[in-house]
């Protein structure tokens, strides 16, 4: 959804707010994995399933994980945080269809193989949702700029100015899709302001364009500190 008047950033936070309750979700899915294998694992229970009960594991295997794949395509393509939390929750289905049906083959020869592979993916599912919620709360709290945006903001201003601007004081807010990046630049001292911004200008401009980043450069003399 676009930028409006009340959200002039747009609405990308949703999609985190959305990978958030996927990744709880998860956490909570595999809360029950767990509870369901030491469960078994302590009775030693044995589940009986009929021949329809194989096919439609199969098949449900087969559905969910296509599913996960197309939504792990559309979220490396997207880069949305939503999409990719929805992949995780596809395929945490399709990974319980596995071992149910393991379950199936091998639970009449080995009575603790449900349990314990229920268990295991149990944990899988929990390191998914760690991931997600990890990734999202980092967006939310705000990240530490990687060297390698650095790097690059600094080879553009030297490109553009052909001083030693200097860039620092870094800071990254993702809004979905869009993302507003602040950092300071050194000038002369005897730089007018009228040179002095167009400078910034076509800094701000050539970060756009190479880097898809609306950036907002806030500019020091030299031999001053900012803010």
């Amino acid at each position: 959804k676009p930028a409006d008047k009340e959200h002039p950033f747009g609405h990308g936070r949703a999609e985190l707010i959305a990978a958030l309750i996927i990744g709880v979700l998860l956490s909570v899915v595999a809360f029950n994995f767990i509870l369901e294998g030491v469960q078994r694992l302590r009775t030693r229970e044995i589940v009986n399933y009929s021949t329809f009960a194989v096919i439609a594991t199969i098949i449900s295997i087969a559905v969910k994980e296509a599913i996960a794949q197309y939504a792990f395509s559309v979220a490396r393509k997207t880069k949305s945080k939503s999409i990719r939390a929805d992949a995780w929750h596809h395929r945490s289905d399709a990974v319980s269809s596995v071992v149910i049906l393991a379950g199936i083959f091998l639970g009449k020869h080995i009575w603790w193989i449900d349990g314990a592979m229920g268990i295991i993916v149990a944990f899988l599912i929990f390191y998914a949702a760690f991931d997600i919620l990890r990734d999202a709360v980092n967006i939310m709290m705000g990240e530490t700029p990687d060297n390698e945006l650095i790097e690059k903001v600094k080879d553009i201003c030297k490109s553009e100015t052909l001083l030693e601007t200097k860039p620092h004081h870094f800071h990254i807010h993702r809004y979905g899709d869009h993302t507003e990046m602040t950092f300071h630049i050194k000038l002369p001292n005897g730089l007018s302001l009228n040179d002095a911004h167009e400078i910034a200008t076509r800094v701000e401009m050539s970060v756009k364009q190479e880097m898809g980043i609306i950036s907002t450069i806030h500019m020091e003399p030299e031999g001053k500190t900012g803010d």
